[in-house]
């Protein structure tokens, strides 16, 4: 049996890989693929009489470690520099703006539809309203240097301000003046944090001679963010500032202090913790799909009392989004379809106490939103390339 189970995972895993291999050329997002592959499994399973234990527990879990990775993934990505001011100014607009602008759209959407509480409203529409960077970073391989840039930018910037929001949206039952001052405190101490850690970190990152140094880097990581999370603070703002500082160290030789950690050969480890960083995101964003996809039931997909909202949903995520490239003068194609929701918003979505959900947003409808975001951004993709042609 245990062979068995070996043998599963790494055939699963390494067509996870071919998917992300031919995402770039064919334009299919990977997670349409992994969830696909999932469900499969779970349909022979089935069909084989197969008994397994319940799986679902599980998904929280890796959904947090591959929030913590896609983060710590797509922070080391982001270049800082004046050359990147103008674009790193339309990213946090677009990330922000539009975001909360769709969020309060579906809120009274939601609270005028189905008479609920304004803030379970908005509680529940802020997972809708989060671009999925574990799917649109891969998908823009292609792209001109300048909108896929962006895409990074935005994407990675929609993960983190999305999962602040949803925070301090569930953390508070009434929002006012104390809750948003208490808010801005959690930020000044997580960014005090921050700097400490940071700079602890890339000295250890230096330091370490032992031939094992950056799974005790990424083990600290985790453990920060775990041990924020219990204070209630934005752990993801100190791995956003962890990945910008030392994936931007050419920028802080300006520094005299800098010189202690030996920016030269300390830019050396980045470049490996990076490229272990990405290779590791790959892994648990997989499995994360794999098993999401085979905890979907064939009923939840095709539900058609969902469908109506799946296509209001959708349709003004695009609307909001043309709106938005409209008003930070970026091109509408291709940039207008590659909005795609993902981990976060399951992540999001499982984070909801039952107390607060509304029945309106179910997992029926997640699902069926991930695959049509997912679906319009492959053939978006495609077209353009054609257009191109």
């Amino acid at each position: 049996m245990a062979v068995t189970v070996i043998i599963t995972f790494c055939v699963l895993l390494l067509i996870a890989y071919v998917f992300d291999l031919t995402s770039s050329k064919t334009k299919v997002p990977s997670v349409i693929l992994l969830l696909l592959l999932g469900w499969s499994v779970r349909q022979l399973t089935t069909f084989f009489d197969i008994q397994l234990p319940d799986l679902s527990p599980a998904l929280p879990g890796l959904g947090t470690i591959g929030l913590i990775l896609i983060v710590l993934e797509g922070s080391l990505e982001l270049e800082l520099n004046k050359s990147r001011y103008v674009l790193i100014r339309k990213s946090i607009f677009s990330a922000l703006i539009s975001m909360i602008a769709l969020a309060f759209f579906l809120a009274f959407a939601f609270q005028h539809y189905g008479n609920f509480g304004f803030k379970d409203s908005l509680t529940n529409a802020i997972p809708f309203c989060v671009i999925s960077s574990a799917i649109a970073i891969p998908s823009v391989r292609n792209l001109s240097s300048v909108n896929k840039e962006f895409v990074i930018y935005e994407s990675s910037l929609s993960d983190i301000s999305g999962v602040l929001i949803f925070n301090f949206l569930v953390l508070n039952e009434i929002i006012d003046r104390f809750s948003i001052g208490n808010f801005a405190l959690q930020l000044i101490i997580i960014t005090a944090v921050s700097f400490v850690a940071t700079i602890g970190l890339s000295f250890l990152l230096s330091k370490i001679e032992h031939h094992i140094k950056f799974v005790p880097i990424i083990l600290l990581i985790v453990l920060i963010y775990a041990v924020s999370e219990i204070y209630h603070l934005p752990g993801l703002i100190f791995i956003l500032l962890f990945g910008l500082s030392i994936g931007n160290l050419d920028e802080l030789k300006r520094f005299k202090w800098i010189e202690k950690f030996k920016p030269e050969e300390l830019n050396r480890e980045v470049i490996k913790f990076r490229e272990l960083t990405i290779e590791g995101t790959f892994l648990v964003r997989a499995l994360f799909f794999l098993l999401f996809g085979y905890l979907i039931e064939t009923g939840e997909v095709l539900n058609a009392e969902t469908l109506r909202w799946t296509l209001f949903i959708v349709f003004f995520i695009f609307v909001f989004r043309a709106v938005q490239l409209k008003l930070s003068r970026l091109p509408l194609l291709p940039l207008l379809f590659v909005a795609p929701r993902g981990l976060i918003t399951i992540l999001l979505f499982l984070s909801i106490e039952p107390a607060h959900t509304i029945s309106i947003v179910n997992k029926s409808l997640i699902i069926q939103v991930i695959v049509l975001t997912s679906l319009l951004m492959m053939f978006g993709l495609m077209a353009s390339r054609s257009k191109k042609k």
